[in-house]
């Protein structure tokens, strides 16, 4: 009986998430209410207590989202984008993929999908739409890119995988690498063959009024600016790949910390307004970031109180096929009506990762799948914070380029999950 009441609350949950509520509130509330039923009122606010104590995963967080504000405010990310931007121009019917893959790879440095959407979709959205790709192919271009972060090793779902599995942040990297890049090129191309096929690859004529004025000419890029967003990526990279040893003792925050210098050194920007942003990065990490994962790990206190984590982990015991499919489409289903590839996967790596081995799996290779799967998820929700951006960008319909990206995520998501589940 508790165990149906809990799913009563998990499909209202699922509900008010759709209707767009707010997650953190929505998700504490959820956590509560189950420990309620069943008799464990503190069950929640411990869940809430242990999660505050999270330190490994608060430094990785706060780091790297103070260390965006700082590129934002210096304008390194804009460096970066034109950098990579220009060549966009010639690369001819391979601009539709060209555009997502150029998007996936910045999205390491701007971490956040609504974020990145807005920073790059306002530039090269243009772009396609005046190069005649219809508009809804361009926006869904750009937010086909934005899971590209789960190459950070300092990305929150990182090091959430990490803490977990208690592993390292280039390990856990490193093991999903192939197929989050296998991903991406299917998500990227599986849109040039949508293009083709609805014939919105060419012909696109943009009305009077939204002409768009060609300024990338008007843009010098400043090549040692479009680097220092990639700073901090490559310190760790080079310490834990052992090519430069003395970079091995580096912590995420260590390295985004320098990367904050290099920022300074290079442009020159006041070192009051530098510090000022950094610290309105950690705050805002803390209070979305940070927050949305207190507020999972509550829900998940409510779903432990009343018997759904237990029921959860014995049958994927009584049936490993389960726990595989579940790691991969379960989040994935999460993203899609939620909009959100936070909230879905943080519940599961917290409940159902710490068992993999249970299952015959490994907790790198779960964990992996379940925080690219509510991704994969996410990018074709038309609930999505970040692909309304992209579609308000370019004047048409969340759901037309929800449609648009569904073949693509679909299918990434079943190559993701035999890559790293059935290998």
């Amino acid at each position: 009986m508790l165990i149906f009441i809990g799913c009563i609350i998990i499909l209202i949950t699922i509900y008010l998430l759709v209707k767009q509520y707010e997650t953190r509130m929505i998700l504490f509330c959820a956590g509560v209410a189950m420990a309620l039923v069943a008799g464990e009122p503190m069950a929640p606010l411990k869940a809430f207590s242990h999660a505050m104590l999270e330190s490994k995963l608060f430094e990785a967080i706060i780091s790297v989202m103070g260390f965006a504000m700082v590129m934002k405010v210096t304008e390194c990310d804009k460096h970066l984008i034109n950098a990579l931007i220009k060549p966009l121009k010639k690369a001819g019917p391979l601009l539709i993929p060209a555009s997502t893959l150029v998007t996936f790879f910045i999205n390491t440095s701007i971490t956040s999908s609504a974020g990145c959407s807005a920073a790059v979709g306002s530039i090269l959205i243009p772009l396609m739409m005046a190069a005649g790709i219809h508009p809804a192919i361009a926006a869904a271009c750009i937010y086909a890119g934005t899971y590209g972060a789960m190459f950070n090793p300092g990305y929150a779902q990182v090091a959430i995988i990490v803490n977990v599995a208690k592993s390292t942040p280039i390990d856990v990297v490193a093991n999903h690498f192939s197929a989050l890049l296998a991903s991406g090129i299917i998500g990227a191309f599986s849109l040039l063959v949508v293009a083709y096929l609805k014939k919105e690859n060419k012909g696109y004529e943009l009305p009077g009024d939204r002409a768009v004025e060609d300024t990338l000419g008007n843009f010098k890029v400043n090549y040692l600016r479009a680097i220092v967003p990639l700073v901090p990526i490559a310190l760790l990279v080079l310490g834990n790949m052992n090519v430069i040893p003395v970079l091995k003792q580096l912590a995420i925050s260590h390295a985004m910390i320098i990367g904050v210098f290099c920022a300074f050194f290079v442009t020159r920007v006041s070192p009051a307004k530098i510090s000022k942003e950094f610290w309105h990065g950690v705050g805002d990490s803390f209070g979305h970031v940070f927050g949305i994962i207190i507020c999972a790990l509550v829900f998940v206190g409510g779903m432990d109180a009343i018997g759904l984590v237990k029921a959860l982990i014995n049958a994927m015991i009584s049936n490993p096929a389960i726990a595989k499919v579940s790691a991969g489409f379960g989040p994935f289903i999460l993203g899609i009506v939620t909009g959100s590839g936070d909230a879905g996967a943080v519940a599961f790596n917290k409940v159902v990762t710490p068992e993999a081995a249970q299952f015959g799996l490994l907790p790198t290779d779960m964990g992996s799948m379940a925080a690219i799967g509510a991704a994969l998820g996410r990018t074709m929700s038309p609930v999505a914070g970040g692909l309304i951006i992209c579609a308000t960008l370019a004047g048409t319909s969340p759901m037309e380029v929800a449609k648009r990206n569904a073949p693509g995520m679909f299918i990434a998501c079943i190559v993701t999950m035999g890559l790293l589940l059935y290998k």
